[in-house]
């Protein structure tokens, strides 16, 4: 009897160590908060249940205005307590999915330096005698706005190897640094020894559209500098139809790609926003209509199938399915799913996901929960999604 005792007593607190290092682990990858759509609970995807209940009088998601906060505790099996969360109830948008390819074209804030070189025989370049680094955005010289390379040059040239105030912005902190041009003899004239960019182009997916607003979202990740790997700060951009010409299929330890030319010299839209979470933008020739559907909430996502909208031919999207592998709920950047292209003809045509479909949205279960953002070089099959909240809490923090 007392070795049946001991035995039970035993498998007890194997059990209590087990429920504990659950709810450990829970506690430490859910979020700290959620949105909720109004009028409805917080439920969680997860492989072991996890029940929520409001802290406080009334839960947040009853709250008859919207937004509105309040906290809910989070217990797994409905008695080991997990964590307690805030809790905001919003009005879900309806978005109209997209799939279509788009031309992106940037006007720097600026211009970006993306390289360095001497000025004299003897190896001197001003530019980085004067503190200046690769990556940085040159604002003005001496209080002169530079929109251009040109504009760079004529100021430099002007100041006649006097000393001259560059404001530059280097991730974010503005500084004044002094630059003294130095005079170049094989090109006649004073240089600082910048190399700069001060546009870009590209090709990208809309990933929804917004028919109230004209507003729509792309990409899924932000417009970087080729050399300099930054986010290009953006000035001014112009969307512009795209055709979609050929596919460079993927294969493992080589990206694919999606091969299209500009349709028109005309813009068919103008983008306000390049950032972390994709370009967001207004749209005067939006895409063909289609079913406005829910925009999914993170917590919605789940492993299982699912589907993406994109265009591999031409300008028309279609749907392919693909597997959602992985969901991280408590994941902020671009990489918040892990997903898996399983249609035969998708694979057949790009080898899985190829450049150019960064933006394509992902629906499960009747909702838009987010877009395609990366491959897996190694394995083309797969690749990273983000979550559609993020892009669309990205765009709303500007009036998107």
């Amino acid at each position: 009897m007392l070795k049946l005792f001991s035995r039970l007593f035993s498998l007890g607190a194997a059990a209590s160590l087990a429920l504990a290092g659950a709810a450990g682990y829970y506690h430490y990858t859910l979020p700290d908060s959620f949105y909720v759509t109004k009028g409805t609970e917080l439920a969680l995807h997860t492989a072991l249940p996890i029940e929520s209940a409001a802290s406080g009088e009334a839960p947040a998601y009853a709250a008859e205005t919207v937004p509105t906060r309040g906290s809910v505790s989070l217990r797994l099996f409905g008695i080991v307590p997990v964590k307690t969360v805030e809790v905001t109830a919003v009005d879900t948008p309806l978005v109209v999915p997209g799939g279509d390819p788009f031309g992106i074209k940037l006007l720097m804030d600026g211009v970006m330096v993306v390289g360095m070189g001497d000025v004299t025989p003897d190896g001197q370049c001003p530019a980085e005698r004067a503190g200046i680094q690769v990556g940085d955005m040159v604002l003005s010289v001496d209080d002169t706005p530079i929109n251009g390379n040109a504009a760079l040059q004529q100021a430099i040239a002007a100041a006649e190897g006097e000393s001259v105030r560059i404001r530059i912005n280097r991730g974010g902190e503005i500084r004044t640094l002094s630059l003294t041009p130095l005079y170049s003899q094989s090109d006649g004239c004073y240089k600082a020894g910048l190399w700069v960019r001060d546009s870009t182009a590209g090709i990208g997916t809309v990933t929804y559209y917004l028919p109230d607003s004209g507003r729509f979202a792309g990409l899924g990740h932000p417009v970087c500098d080729v050399d300099t790997g930054e986010i290009i700060p953006l000035s001014s951009g112009e969307v512009v139809g795209v055709t979609i010409q050929s596919v460079i299929k993927g294969s493992a330890g080589s990206a694919g790609e999606l091969r299209g030319c500009f349709t028109s010299g005309r813009a068919a839209g103008e983008l306000y926003l390049n950032n972390r979470c994709g370009v967001f933008g207004t749209l005067t020739s939006p895409p063909d209509p289609a079913e406005a559907v829910p925009l999914g909430l993170k917590q919605n996502v789940h492993t299982g199938e699912a589907v993406i909208r994109t265009t591999i031919s031409g300008t028309e999207p279609r749907e392919y399915d693909i597997v959602i592998e992985k969901a991280d709920w408590g994941s902020t950047g671009t990489k918040n799913m892990v997903i898996r292209i399983t249609d035969p003809e998708l694979l057949e045509t790009t080898g899985g996901i190829v450049q150019g479909m960064s933006g394509s949205p992902i629906l499960q279960d009747g909702q838009l929960i987010g877009a395609v953002t990366h491959v897996f070089v190694s394995d083309p099959t797969r690749g990273y999604g983000i979550f559609a909240e993020n892009m669309y809490e990205y765009s709303a923090e500007t009036g998107g």
